[in-house]
């Protein structure tokens, strides 16, 4: 199942995706695109990707945009 097939099968799951760098981030698949998925996040969660303009869900949350091409894994939590 390539990346793509697996953030679809997740979608509104809480998960841990790890990156090819070694980066873990956990929150909930909201949106998948072809190059993207969308992740939204709590206050506790590791934060160091980009923040599309207008997003946001309340104080503490906010939606991480992650490349597919740069994901490792994804597991639900």
């Amino acid at each position: 199942m390539d990346m793509y097939q697996a953030c679809r099968h997740h979608m509104n799951r809480r998960v841990r995706i790890q990156t090819r760098c070694g980066e873990c981030y956990e929150g909930v698949i909201v949106n998948v695109d072809r190059d993207n998925v969308y992740l939204r996040t709590s206050g506790d969660a590791r934060i160091s990707g980009w923040f599309g303009p207008g997003f946001g869900f309340g104080p503490g949350f906010g939606l991480l945009t992650l490349s597919l091409f740069t994901l490792l894994a994804i597991f639900l939590i």
